[in-house]
């Protein structure tokens, strides 16, 4: 049961007829009667309207504290005469759509500069394949509705030809153990310290999201989301501890599943309320890092991106378990989130939208379709790039094309030729519906370092 509240009542209170009233109607109705009444919600608004330095930074009423401490105007933004310095990598490579998106973007009055890499390709908000600097400001959109979305790769203790004669245990082994899609869980849940953190008491919208992200966790998303078997190659010399040659391995794929996704679209709505912007460009509406709600999404982002890792290393865990084989090492980094870096001497926002950290001696995971090699790189750190690269192949072609132009025999037939066994999948995740992995790859030689390849062989996606 929600709490109503009108707004006259909020100015018999002593309210100021601003949009501080909006604000206050806004956290009411997120409040829920269970164990507050009318009057003790009226309470506590006549409480931070006389004493609003008390409740700033409080969960519930930090928003509306901030506001009667420094009433801030909302004026639409206007965009920079010109693009801020950027780099694009494999120009010809990346359709129009996604460069005007991130043009945009790089007209914006918060943008520093920005990067574009090869397997780019349009989105929401920002392209994805995008890399944007900004000053003390977040873009929700900017780092997309899936947080945290990354890749890990585990390495058993196993000979590359392990799969050989087990083809049939191998696949049981795999679909058994990994869940996809929004109503797939694991019907023994696991526990993990993620779970318990504060953030989850302190902070509503993920006190709602609390109970979703226990069911989903150690699950995968849909569309380009997966979990394979295959044979990575590592060379010599190229990752401490483990000896060079050829290993049977897992490599996954997914983000923060419905944690990541309602967070998302919270704080955008939020942003697009406080920061107006051309309606071409409303999804890169921006937080400032030093308000309320700049605060708190920086610390549910982080959070998703916690959880996100915590998905993985149970993902792991449960496949490990499986085959009755020991991990040797595991390699991971996410290519959907926004980091505080330094660059030429400042702090910047970095945001990562389907773009691999490449920092200096960074490892990381670019994979390529189904059916073509993976890298695991070491970044060189290329201040033209923001310490970036690739996240993948990059579509070439839409999910309506892949449908429209692909069936399902064709994709079977592709699929079979590679000696890749495919459980769920689509067409739309057709190994034609992506770019060449090896051009991308020749495209940014002077931002990663190739030190062994990932060769899929037994792959599951949502059906």
């Amino acid at each position: 049961m929600k709490i109503k509240i009108s707004g006259k009542e909020l100015l018999t209170l002593g309210f100021p007829q601003n949009n501080a009233i909006n604000i206050a109607l806004g956290i009411i109705t997120s409040l829920k009667l269970k164990r507050l009444s009318k009057a003790n919600v009226l309470s506590m608004a006549q409480s931070v309207l006389h004493q609003p330095e008390s409740f700033l930074g409080d969960a519930k009423w930090g928003r509306l504290a901030e506001y009667l401490v420094q009433p801030k105007k909302v004026t639409a933004h206007k965009l920079l005469p010109s693009r801020v310095s950027h780099t694009v990598f494999g120009e010809n490579e990346i359709e129009d759509d996604a460069k005007q998106q991130f043009y945009d973007a790089l007209r914006l009055p918060i943008a520093v500069s920005g990067a574009l890499m090869p397997d780019a390709h349009a989105g929401y908000g920002l392209p994805i394949g995008s890399v944007l600097a900004t000053k003390n400001a977040v873009i929700p959109y900017g780092v997309g509705v899936d947080i945290g979305c990354r890749m890990s790769l585990s390495v058993f203790d196993l000979a590359e030809d392990f799969w050989r004669g087990r083809e049939d245990s191998i696949l049981k082994i795999l679909n058994e153990n990994t869940k996809f899609g929004m109503s797939e869980t694991h019907k023994i849940k696991s526990d993990h310290a993620i779970l318990h953190r504060d953030e989850f008491k302190q902070i509503p919208i993920l006190k709602q999201l609390h109970s979703k992200a226990i069911q989903q966790l150690g699950t995968s998303g849909g569309g380009n989301h997966f979990v394979e078997f295959g044979i990575v190659e590592i060379a010599e010399n190229s990752i401490k501890g483990l000896p060079e040659g050829k290993y049977f391995a897992v490599l996954s794929h997914s983000g923060s599943r419905s944690l990541g996704a309602n967070i998302a679209k919270h704080y955008t709505k939020i942003a697009m309320k406080t920061c107006p912007l051309p309606s071409s460009i409303q999804h890169l509406a921006w937080l400032d890092l030093d308000s309320h709600d700049g605060k708190e999404y920086w610390a549910a982002m982080n959070l998703a991106g916690e959880y996100a890792c915590a998905c993985h290393e149970d993902i792991h865990r449960r496949l490990s378990k499986a085959l009755g084989k020991r991990v040797l090492c595991t390699i991971e980094n996410h290519h959907n989130f926004a980091w505080k870096e330094i660059h030429n001497g400042e702090e910047f926002i970095v945001h990562r939208k389907g773009a691999t950290p490449a920092a200096r001696d960074q490892l990381g995971i670019i994979p390529g379709s189904m059916t073509s090699e993976g890298y695991l790189v070491r970044g060189l750190g290329n201040e033209m790039s923001l310490n970036s690269a690739s996240h993948g192949a990059g579509r070439k072609m839409s999910r309506a094309e892949c449908k429209n132009s692909i069936t399902t025999s064709e994709m079977k037939k592709i699929l079979q030729q590679n000696a890749v066994s495919l459980i769920g999948g689509n067409v739309d995740e057709s190994p034609m519906a992506y770019k060449d992995i090896q051009r991308v790859m020749a495209l940014q030689s002077e931002l990663v370092e190739i030190i062994g390849t990932f060769t899929p062989k037994f792959v599951k996606m949502n059906y």
